[in-house]
């Protein structure tokens, strides 16, 4: 989005009903896409969203101030084109879910890992049918295929508007699991980006916080709950 450096040319930013959902308007101008595709939101909160990210726009437009008109976008520009293949990669995650992969020690991390994550895993197992194993260290463990395709078939129904949002809580927790909880209300999203970090929170402890790490990781984590608001928007 960074073509969009642009000067305001509007006073409003409103929505209105159009065929296959909303769109917003800028002085009655419809919004487009960068790939020029029209605009068009599956929901009214999620038009209202949008309307109020290019409403809050000053002189320039900040494209960094506008995740869910940035993921609407991607949505429809790229997700859209290839549902299938973004569904399919985001399912993969279930068979190297961060979740699975515990430290070899020292044991209080290791317990702290089996207190925090193994309940996820638990409701994996009744609310999927999914049981997935778990591996000290880092070689990879092959989980059940009929596990996985349980676990992943919410995915491969979803839209690409949902898909959107699904892949940033995916990608950036490294968690199949935790991306489901997330949608599904068994976590908030702040919750479950605390549970990704838990490897990064005990290095934090024993050795002190990396500023250039730290200044990324609130990078991401604000994009994790973006997805998460996003989501909300679309339900």
């Amino acid at each position: 989005m960074s073509e969009w450096k642009a000067k305001r040319f509007w006073k409003e930013a409103d929505i209105a009903p159009t065929d296959g959902g909303w769109q917003v308007l800028l002085d009655s101008r419809p919004v487009r896409t960068p790939a020029k595709a029209a605009l068009v939101l599956p929901t009214q909160a999620l038009a209202r969203a949008v309307a109020a990210e290019w409403q809050a726009q000053e002189e320039r437009i900040d494209p960094r101030s506008m995740p869910v008109t940035r993921t609407s976008n991607s949505a429809i520009d790229k997700v859209a084109l290839q549902r299938a293949e973004v569904a399919e990669m985001l399912a993969a995650y279930g068979g190297s879910d961060l979740l699975c992969y515990r430290a070899l020690g020292p044991a209080e991390l290791v317990a702290r890992q089996a207190v925090e994550w193994n309940p996820l895993l638990d409701w994996a197992r009744e609310r999927y049918g999914a049981g997935l194993s778990t591996v000290s260290g880092v070689m990879p463990v092959t989980q059940d295929a009929a596990a996985l395709d349980r676990l992943s078939a919410p995915v491969r129904e979803m839209e690409p508007f949902a898909l959107a949002a699904f892949h940033d809580l995916v990608a950036l927790s490294g968690s199949l699991v935790l991306a489901l909880a997330v949608i599904e209300e068994r976590l908030e999203a702040e919750e479950a980006w605390r549970l990704s970090r838990l490897d990064e929170e005990w290095q934090i402890e024993q050795w002190g916080a990396d500023e250039e790490a730290e200044a990324m990781a609130q990078v991401k984590r604000a994009a994790f709950l973006d997805a998460a608001a996003f989501w909300r928007l679309l339900h």
